[in-house]
């Protein structure tokens, strides 16, 4: 899954960042309003996490712009504890909201519930055939053997898996699970689809020749 983080706090935007790169997140990103909004609008994220306060637009009129072309799950993250600044992010469009300073395994579990809901997925458990993902953990288990996966390697499973049935394109994979700065080769996917083959089972994952990959 890859992200946008937008906060100007230079701290702040390199520990989030680490944290949620560290969860198996690819995380681009940005620390005035502009560029964030520029970036939103261009890539196809899996969730926005907004700071309120940010030097050029704020987070209200990045999401306000935002939400004109685009339905991208956001987080708004702000200092403000009233709850005329909660009612404001929501009515504007945003889809939930953590005051600063926050706890980062809850900021990752509303992160995860967005991300879900954004696919139609209420439950934090999937099982295909043998194969069972548990998104709440990041454990994947296999007939109830737990399966060892890199972080890239469960990112491929969990995308296919929230996408199961639809062939999603390379192009696809390589903008969610890739972020800005990463200098991916052009054979990595394919690595990461044979590695996670080998542990799942070779079926799991499907090829459809000139279109891309599914789980069916």
């Amino acid at each position: 899954m890859r992200l946008l983080s937008v906060e100007d706090e230079p701290d702040l935007l390199a520990s989030l960042s680490q944290a949620l790169r560290e969860d198996g997140y690819a995380v681009d990103t940005a620390v005035v309003g502009d560029d964030g909004l520029f970036k939103a609008q261009n890539t196809h994220y899996d969730a926005v996490l907004l700071d309120v306060m940010l030097p050029g637009l704020d987070g209200w009129m990045v999401l306000q712009r935002l939400r004109k072309t685009h339905k991208t799950p956001v987080l708004m993250l702000t200092a403000r504890d009233a709850s005329r600044d909660r009612v404001r992010g929501l009515d504007t469009g945003a889809d939930d909201y953590v005051v600063k300073p926050f706890d980062l395994q809850e900021l990752l579990a509303r992160l995860r519930a967005l991300i879900r809901r954004a696919v139609g997925q209420t439950r934090s458990c999937l099982e295909i055939h043998e194969v069972q993902i548990d998104m709440s953990t990041r454990l994947v288990r296999r007939s109830g053997v737990l399966v060892e996966l890199t972080a890239r390697e469960y990112a491929l499973v969990e995308f296919l898996a929230l996408h199961r049935g639809t062939v999603v394109t390379r192009t696809t994979l390589y903008e969610h699970l890739f972020d800005e700065d990463d200098n991916t080769l052009s054979n990595l996917l394919d690595v990461h689809v044979s590695n996670v083959r080998k542990k799942l089972g070779h079926e799991f994952i499907v090829t459809r020749r000139g279109h891309g990959y599914c789980i069916e």
